[in-house]
């Protein structure tokens, strides 16, 4: 006995259920419960809802078919005669659904009326629909689980769960596939635009303690050779100059570079262009320069700006003779004009010689070019 079978009957159990008038009732209200049921479950179709009027209404059918009389055993005898149809087949015989069906002897003595099959005529019941109230109908609440003295639940039939069912995990595959490519194709692009490089290669934080020339591979720490804002640099310092466009004698390409000197929206420039080798442009360090140095602590400043629409990644190396080098720098260099510094801590004795200061222009060997306005040094006090 399914739920909706189960709520009728006990409602029917708590009034009169030989009286039609108070089955009547008992029905109405069932397809009352069930439209309350169906309301408070948005997400249930018109389909299946359709459906649940139709499971209510065979029911009600099947339950009130065991109040009506059954048929009389009596069943008429016909004898029909033993020539056959020209057809060679025996005629048909259409039988309505609401007539019971007689018993029928061909040629031979008819059948026992106490062997003729008894049945009942089932009812026929219309949609009924609800009334707003049922007076002397006992409540039927479909909306709660079935049990024995409980109402019935309107749960959605085995297909649509299954429908349901397949459908879940098709929509989350979709979303996970989904996502997943879409982290990709951001890890992608952040690989090849640099976003993984690390703090320690692009060096871009303020400096924190001076190298020393005396740490042949010396690697400043964190920030050490942030360039400054333009401008921030202060203007009261004796500035020393190193190299300057309008003199380019003091520079030196190797044969797979280029420095040429041109201007640009903010005056004389040199362009340098490191090649596919991966080779630096060199800039002399005087050797009078590098003896004002000698014993002190000073702070070299680059002035510079990548070429228009191609950010790059520029190294820095020094060569100063008796007086050591200046380690490895690395600076990411932008659009605008900036400044690159950084600090030396030169020994006490002299130099010997002059110096260089050599340039990559691009650490990424992309042939990417850089800017030059100047290079400088000041003494810290």
């Amino acid at each position: 006995m399914d739920a909706i079978e189960k709520a009728i009957r006990n409602a029917l159990e708590k009034g009169n259920a030989e009286d039609r008038a108070f089955r009547e009732r008992v029905y109405r209200s069932a397809f009352a419960a069930l439209d309350r049921a169906l309301q408070a479950n948005p997400s249930v179709t018109v389909e299946v809802a359709i459906k649940r009027r139709k499971a209510i209404q065979e029911k009600i059918t099947e339950i009130e078919s065991e109040f009506l009389p059954a048929v009389p055993d009596i069943a008429p005898q016909i004898d029909v005669p033993m020539a056959a149809p020209a057809s060679g087949a025996a005629p048909a015989v259409e039988i309505g659904r609401k007539t019971p069906s007689p018993a029928v002897a061909v040629n031979g003595p008819a059948q026992p009326a106490s062997d003729a099959p008894r049945s009942r005529v089932l009812p026929v019941v219309p949609d009924i629909m609800p009334d707003a109230t049922l007076p002397g109908a006992p409540a039927i609440d479909m909306a709660m689980p079935a049990a024995p003295g409980a109402a019935a639940e309107v749960a959605p039939d085995r297909d649509e769960r299954r429908i349901r069912g397949r459908r879940l995990p098709l929509t989350a595959i979709f979303f996970t596939v989904t996502l997943l490519a879409a982290i990709g194709i951001g890890v992608f692009f952040a690989v090849q635009t640099g976003v993984f490089k690390s703090a320690a290669q692009l060096n871009t934080a303020p400096p924190e303690a001076p190298p020393t020339v005396s740490d042949d591979d010396f690697t400043p720490a964190d920030g050490a050779n942030a360039p400054a804002k333009p401008g921030a640099t202060d203007q009261s310092r004796n500035w020393i100059n190193v190299f300057s466009p309008a003199d380019p004698t003091h520079v030196a390409a190797p044969s797979d570079a280029k420095a040429e000197v041109m201007k640009d929206d903010a005056g004389q420039v040199l362009r340098i262009q490191s090649g596919p080798s991966g080779s630096a442009i060199a800039f002399d360090v005087g050797q009078g320069v590098l003896e004002k140095l000698a014993g002190k602590h000073a702070v070299f400043d680059i002035i510079a700006r990548a070429e228009d629409g191609k950010d790059t990644q520029i190294s820095v190396d020094c060569n100063f003779g008796e007086l050591g080098d200046c380690g490895r720098k690395r600076y990411a260099v932008g659009q605008q004009r900036n400044e690159y510094l950084f600090d030396v801590q030169f020994p006490d004795k002299h130099p010997g010689s002059a110096g260089t200061i050599a340039i990559n222009s691009d650490f990424d060997k992309q042939g990417k070019a850089v800017n030059i306005y100047e290079i400088r040094v000041s003494i810290e006090p």
